[in-house]
């Protein structure tokens, strides 16, 4: 073997060692390639990273902790309850060990342990925001609403610009029946952030409650406005316009309901019954078909059902339904009464003589005072709570048992790694991988001609695709890339000048997040082939994603601070800057690489020439909705809010429906 080959075959050793012995050599590399993969949200890859750190060193906190927030993540709250008492048992100081306990607790109802960790954690932490919100929250689930209330005072001390500590302190005050004080809390987070879709809807249910239901509407109608896709929003507008007798109204809204959630239940039942009062009766049994696949005892739709069934003339069918009501309810009066009709209708002249008699007979007992007939409903309400099982209340409008028909306020636990800020956020950067998350909305396919050639010539493991959409990888895809990594590194030894062969492993290792073996392989495919295009092009992807994750702190509040933050300058920026001036000087037709530098230039400060960049983006791609989505916001940013909203338009029109949604917040006029 020769010197050379030699030499590729102990760098290989060094970069593809077995999890465990890698995790003996440089426990600390394979933590932070395991941070990289919990940062850009590879989950089952991350684990398998701090699996290797645990099994060398086993008394170390920190990977415990991360292996517990991923498997939150993963919605495996037990396991990250476990991996987090672990963290706590070797280092009883890390305040965001506690928090991720605390919210695997409370996604297990483990409400009082969850307080325990909050208590704990601001002895150590006082002034965290994200622990006062969680325990006020959590003193709520328990109905310990004085303690929450005294919790939410601290927070407003804290940060009195805190708008979610007015929302939950309205919600607490609804409890205790203050309605005054809950107003001045609503009011006054409206006054605070009028873009809040949850400050109108607090309000807007308020309003309900004290039966001012224009008001409602007025405020739900903003609310939905900042929040088109908020079902729940067009639920509350509807019960406000139907106290308002505004039926075609309140269908209209239980429509656009279920269109952004198509299985409410609630949102099915009451159009079935508005449909019911407009005649519209076969689409009515329609739904009420669906709250019986979901509910097949619900015996108000089953009676519901019964009806519209005898109107339409399926006088079986009606029949059927009235009769498991009144198996359900055999002193149900007006079920023998309308179950008389259809069957005299049919010919069943005995059936219908007998449930005629069973009605004279009740009514002669109650006459005479043998038998208490029973309540016709209880109240005179035009609505009954979800949890209502008195038959007598069929033609009531459902809303939920919370008193509202949706919570005034979500339950929005703070600190999970995936909640991103609520800020605009522009689109993403765009990299050449294997893998693309699918969504809901299909917008154009992304394609570039010599991308295309690369994959025709069949020289990659895999079909590269150019995406801003870049999927996780499942466990089975982990292991494929590991193996492919052995294979590329074979291959490199027998042909060590190859750069698709480096550039492969590249792709490889930067799909498990090892972004330094990545760069490494990038580099020597640019030695090998300086001309090769997408080298450059990914290289400048791994530097902006290290420079993100070294971002990390700012960005994700679930983070141990175990080193200190590494401040990211803009100069720090030129590297990715420098890899994407060369893509487009071997290819000044490659569109995403003007986007990318847009985005860089943006996080440089130099927005002048990100919106150049942008342009041309839009010049040889005019449907390159992306581009046009980051040049409105760069151009609202500089002021120029009428060339932003053009061009946010064009991007909704495109695909981007997040646009509608900016577009309605910097075309609000506030109210004088």
């Amino acid at each position: 073997m020769t010197r050379k080959k030699i030499l590729y075959v102990l760098l290989y050793i060094g970069l593809c060692v077995p999890g465990q012995l890698l995790s003996q050599i440089n426990t600390d590399r394979v933590m932070t390639i395991g941070k990289n993969a919990l940062y850009f949200e590879d989950y089952v890859l991350s684990i398998q990273y701090f699996n290797q750190v645990i099994n060398a060193k086993p008394y170390l906190a920190e990977p415990y902790f991360y292996r517990g927030l991923a498997k939150m993540n993963l919605d495996d709250y037990q396991g990250a309850e476990a991996d987090c008492s672990e963290a706590l048992e070797r280092n009883p100081f890390v305040v965001n060990a506690y928090q991720v306990r605390g919210i695997s607790r409370i996604r297990q109802s483990k409400f009082r342990e969850a307080i325990g960790d909050y208590e704990r954690a601001l002895k150590l932490d006082p002034e965290n925001i994200s622990l006062w919100h969680n325990l006020a929250l959590c003193r709520m689930q328990e109905k310990d609403y004085a303690v929450a209330r005294a919790d939410l005072d601290t927070l407003i001390r804290i940060s009195p610009r805190y708008t979610d500590a007015y929302l939950m302190r309205t919600e607490v005050s609804l409890k205790q029946k203050d309605t005054l004080q809950a107003m001045t809390d609503a009011d006054k987070a409206i006054e605070m952030d009028r873009y809040n879709p949850d400050t109108w809807s607090m309000r807007g249910m308020l309003f309900l409650q004290r039966q001012k239901f224009a008001d409602a509407e007025t405020d739900l109608t903003e609310a939905i406005r900042l929040s088109v896709r908020n079902a729940g929003l067009y639920i509350n507008r509807a019960l406000a316009r139907y106290h308002q007798n505004n039926l075609r109204g309140a269908m209209a809204d239980y429509d656009l309901a279920l269109d952004v959630e198509p299985n409410n239940f609630i949102g099915h039942y009451n159009r079935g019954l508005l449909r019911a009062q407009v005649g519209d009766d076969n689409r009515a049994i329609e739904d009420f078909d669906f709250v019986l696949q979901v509910e097949p005892d619900n015996m108000m739709a089953v009676f519901n059902r019964g009806l519209l069934r005898d109107r339409t003339g399926d006088y079986a069918g009606a029949i059927d339904d009235y009769s498991a009501v009144l198996d359900e309810y055999p002193n149900f009066l007006l079920g023998y009464q309308y179950r008389a009709a259809a069957r005299r209708k049919t010919g069943d002249v005995k059936g219908a003589d007998a449930d005629e008699f069973k009605v004279l007979k009740a009514r002669l007992e109650a006459q005479n005072g043998q038998k208490k007939q029973q309540a016709a409903s209880g109240s005179d309400d035009k609505t009954r709570k979800q949890s209502d099982k008195n038959v007598e209340n069929f033609r009531k409008i459902m809303v939920a048992d919370n008193e509202d028909g949706e919570s005034r306020y979500k339950t929005d636990y703070r600190g999970r790694v995936q909640d991103r800020n609520v800020n605009i956020l522009p689109q993403p950067m765009f990299a050449l991988s294997y893998y693309e998350r699918r969504e809901e909305v299909e917008r154009q396919i992304n394609y570039y001609k010599g991308i295309d050639d690369l994959n025709a010539r069949h020289l990659l493991p895999h079909r590269l695709l150019i995406t801003n959409r870049e999927a996780s990888l499942n466990e089975q895809q982990v292991k494929q890339h590991f193996a492919s990594i052995d294979e590329q590194t074979a291959a490199i030894v027998k042909s060590p000048r190859n750069a698709l062969h480096y550039y492969a492993r590249a792709l490889d290792f930067y799909l498990v997040q090892d972004f330094d073996n990545a760069l490494a392989d990038l580099d020597e495919v640019i030695r090998c082939d300086s001309t090769f295009m997408p080298a450059y092009f990914s290289r400048s992807l791994i530097y902006y994603k290290q420079l993100e994750y070294r971002r990390r702190d700012k960005n994700y509040e679930v983070e141990v601070k175990l080193e200190k933050e590494i401040q990211v300058h803009a100069y720090d920026y030129n590297k990715v800057k420098e890899d994407l001036d060369e893509v487009i000087r071997l290819a000044p037709d490659f569109v995403y690489a003007y986007y990318n530098r847009g985005n860089i230039l943006n996080s440089m400060k130099d927005y002048r020439a990100a919106l150049a960049d942008y342009s041309k983006a839009i010049e040889l791609d005019p449907r390159f909705a992306d581009a046009y989505f980051n040049r409105g916001l760069t151009n609202i940013f500089l002021g120029n809010n009428t060339q932003g909203i053009r061009d946010l338009s064009k991007a909704g029109e495109l695909g981007i429906f997040s646009a509608y949604n900016i577009i309605k917040r910097f075309t609000a006029v506030p109210e004088k």
